[in-house]
Order: structure tokens, then C-alpha cells, then sequence
């Protein structure tokens, strides 16, 4: 596996561009190692810093990408061992604290769920990992792993699906269509948040394709949500926040200016919405054909529109 091969996918295991958490130094250095493939300095780097200020939640969260990486690699029994101990270190954590006391415990967990499921998966044993998650989730729902470990859900068993139904009780412009609406055409769901510069710049892509294609029956459905801050992670009241989002729908994505945007935290969590940009396409009879946790390339994205489009819709049944 080439170098690049595992920073592609160290970046999809990661939450990519979620609400801000800055990044600790020793997080960085054992990324920065884990990319390189040099796993001896990461070792070192974790083990210098737990020589001075011990197993931390912060040296948990370094730790967890060891197993990330080994697992981006394919090494799957490493990345079993290495994810396992850190299960097990943060189980042991959490029988003193809350999940959501700070910021690195549930990342550390989350990742070692997701590492433990993935593995289980690549073995072929799929639905075990399905169930393994869905155990997680109930057990740590309403936490802030509750949409990573759905994501992960998802992943391994959304496609092929009826999609999920989209909330839009509370949206921005005008009322957005349901999934039921739309069937006969092909929908591109495009889960973004107003804080997200990866959502900003897959903007162009989503306007390309939707200007390119809307006569042949692509429609594009945009949903959000509110995070209780607005720019520069300042904390916000839904009154502050909602007139923030329509501000950043307008100036950043055009192609939104005039539709309805659902705006419904439920909808990230039914979708495992932990990553944004979510790009999810839905056929013409509401099954679920692709679903892609982060950014996706026009050369990457454009084909699969363009097979959806192509099938001609399913006989009504008489």
C-alpha cells in the first residue's frame, strides 16, 4: 500500500471536518508518524509522553490511530490488538466519568469501535460487525459517538436500502419535497454544516452537477442542522444560529439561495451524519445507492449520477 494510499484512507477513518476540536500536538505527531508508515516513532512518541504525564484522554485519542493505521493498511490483526487496548482503557475510563466530559474520550472510543467493526467486516463477518455497532449505539445513545458509530452502521449496510426518510418540520426557504415526493428521480442528499470549509468547497460540485443534470431528474436535497455556535465557535441561541446558517446557505452555496433546506438534527443522526461533507444518492425508487461519508470529486461522483440516470424507472405494478 502506498504512502498515499493510507492518507486517503487514514482521512476517511477520521471524523473529518467535524464541529472544532483543535488538534493536540502529540495527536499530530503520531498522525504525522502513522502517515509516514513509521510506527516505532509513534510508539516512542506515545510512550515519552506517557513516561511524564501518564494514560491521559489525550494520549488515548494519540493512541487510537495506531490502530487506525494499521487498519488503513490492511493489517488487520494489529489493528484488532491495538484497538482492543484501547477499548478496553477507555471502557475502564468511562466507569468514572461521562462520555462527554471532554473532547478526547469519545474520539479515542469512537475509534476504536469503528476499528473493531471495520475489521470484523473485511473477515467477512459483516453482520456481526452490524450487530456489534448497533450494540454500541444503544448503549452510548444520545452521547457524542451516537452519529460516528450510525455512520459506521450505515456504511456497511444502508446501500441497497429504502432511504430513510428526510425531517423538514423546521427548514430554511421554502418547504423542502419528501423523499416520497421525489420518487421517479434521482436525488443527491448533500449533508453539509455552516462551519464546514469541505462542505464549502464540494459547493461547485453539487451546483455543477445539479445545473448539468436537473432536466434528466436529479434534484438536489441540502439537509442541516443547528450546533449551538455560529462563527468562530461562539455560542448561539437557535435564534442566532438559524438566521447564521441561512446567511452562510446564501453567500456560500447558491445553487441552496432559493430551496428548501431541511433544518433537523434528526436527520444527521438517521443518516450518521458524523463526517460532513455526507454525500448520499437515492434512486428513482428510493433505495439507497451510494452513500460516502466526506468529499467526493466531480470524476469521482459524476459517473454514479450518470448510471442512476440512465436506468430506466421500474414497471408500476398493475
Amino acid at each position: 500500500m502506498t504512502r498515499a494510499t493510507v492518507v486517503l484512507a487514514l482521512v476517511l477513518l477520521s471524523a473529518a471536518c467535524q464541529p472544532p476540536a483543535p488538534t493536540t500536538p502529540l495527536v499530530q505527531q503520531v498522525r504525522a508518524a502513522i502517515t509516514a508508515q513509521d510506527f516505532a516513532e509513534a510508539s516512542a512518541t506515545l510512550d515519552a509522553f506517557k513516561a511524564t504525564q501518564g494514560e491521559t484522554p489525550e494520549w488515548l485519542e494519540a493512541y487510537s490511530w495506531i490502530g487506525r493505521g494499521h487498519l488503513a493498511a490492511d493489517r488487520l490483526d494489529e489493528a484488532e490488538r491495538h484497538a482492543t487496548a484501547v477499548y478496553d482503557m477507555a471502557t475502564a475510563m468511562l466507569k468514572t466519568r461521562p462520555m462527554d466530559a471532554e473532547t478526547r474520550l469519545p474520539i479515542a472510543y469512537g475509534a476504536a469501535v469503528e476499528v473493531l467493526a471495520q475489521v470484523e467486516a473485511r473477515r467477512g463477518a459483516r453482520s456481526d460487525a452490524v450487530v456489534f455497532l448497533e450494540r454500541e449505539r444503544t448503549a452510548h445513545a444520545g452521547t457524542s459517538i451516537e452519529k460516528r458509530i450510525q455512520k459506521n452502521i450505515n456504511l456497511l449496510s444502508l446501500e441497497g436500502t429504502p432511504a430513510p426518510s428526510i425531517t423538514a418540520v423546521e427548514h430554511l426557504g421554502p418547504t423542502p419535497p419528501s423523499l416520497d415526493a421525489l420518487r421517479g428521480k434521482v436525488v443527491l442528499l448533500f449533508f453539509w454544516a455552516h462551519w464546514c470549509s469541505d462542505c464549502k468547497q464540494m459547493g461547485p460540485v453539487i451546483a455543477a452537477l445539479e445545473q448539468a443534470y436537473r432536466d434528466q431528474g436529479l434534484v438536489v436535497l441540502a439537509p442541516t442542522q443547528r450546533y449551538g455556535y455560529v462563527q468562530a465557535g461562539t455560542d448561539a441561541t437557535p435564534d442566532v444560529e438559524t438566521p447564521y446558517i441561512d446567511q452562510v446557505r446564501r453567500a456560500a452555496y447558491p445553487m441552496l439561495a432559493e430551496a428548501g433546506v431541511p433544518l433537523d438534527t434528526a436527520n444527521h443522526l438517521r443518516y450518521g451524519v458524523s463526517s460532513t461533507p455526507t454525500i448520499v444518492l437515492v434512486d428513482r425508487e428510493g433505495l439507497i445507492r451510494l452513500y460516502h461519508p466526506g468529499q467526493m470529486t466531480r470524476d469521482a461522483l459524476e459517473p454514479r449520477v450518470q448510471a442512476l440516470l440512465a436506468a430506466p424507472p421500474a414497471a408500476a405494478t398493475p
